[in-house]
């Protein structure tokens, strides 16, 4: 940005008193909240929000320079929660999409695993191990693999075995208790209401940053994974939780 176009240390100031001024419209709000919902208290606290990243933009503008304040979007993409106020249980729901990008390595890793629970861990023709032979079949190679190895070992070896990773997904439910063992077997995933999430991680190639933008600033709710984890997927982590 040019010298022409940066704020004015006046600017920078203003927006700094603005900040003030909507911490103590928001503690006044709060003080005299009529309960859980007043919508005053949101209104405050988005005035609020606003006025922070006003300020944080214009200080980083002109000055290089960012505030501590992470104020968490008033709509986090998750509707209202209607869940216990303290779970006794939960439940932890996994969705991760892949593509079977390289056809003949999947096949070739899956007929080695085979191939080793056949000529290893149980005698030939004994029915143990691994489903017998792999061939061109797909399907098997799929049944294979995730038999041998848990998907989270999947996720950190997709390439190994021929897998592009796409979009992922993991919730946090909260529950008033555990379910019955089989209780859910049946139809895993019908019952997932997100108004019960108590925190939910994203991931995706349409959270990168784009290529043209050059400003470094990590982006609000956003946070880089690790450069182990991050290593062939492509994409960024978003986080959504309820405070």
């Amino acid at each position: 940005m040019s010298d022409a176009e940066q704020p004015t240390a006046a600017e920078v100031r203003a927006a700094a008193e603005a900040v003030k001024t909507a911490l103590d419209r928001h503690l006044a709000a709060v003080e005299r909240r009529t309960g859980e919902d007043d919508p005053a208290v949101h209104a405050a606290f988005n005035d609020l929000a606003a006025a922070a990243e006003e300020y944080d933009e214009l200080l980083y503008e002109r000055y290089d320079e960012v505030t501590p304040f992470d104020i968490p979007d008033a709509d986090d993409g998750l509707p209202p929660y209607t869940g216990p106020d303290e779970p006794s249980a939960l439940s932890v729901l996994i969705r991760r999409d892949y593509a079977v990008a390289e056809p003949r390595r999947l096949l070739s890793q899956a007929q080695r695993i085979a191939d080793h629970e056949r000529g290893g861990a149980a005698p030939p023709g004994s029915g143990a191990g691994a489903q017998g032979v792999v061939g061109d079949s797909v399907h098997a190679a799929l049944g294979v693999l995730f038999g041998e190895y848990e998907a989270d070992e999947v996720a950190s070896r997709h390439m190994e075995f021929g897998l592009e990773e796409g979009d992922s997904t993991l919730w946090v439910v909260a529950a008033e208790e555990p379910p019955e063992p089989g209780e859910w077997l049946d139809a895993p995933f019908e019952d997932a209401d997100p108004g019960l999430v108590v925190c939910r991680f994203d991931m995706s190639a349409v959270f990168d940053e784009d290529p043209d933008d050059h400003d470094d600033r990590e982006l609000d709710g956003v946070m880089d994974l690790d450069e182990d984890a991050a290593e062939g997927l492509g994409g960024h982590q978003e986080h959504r939780g309820r405070v």
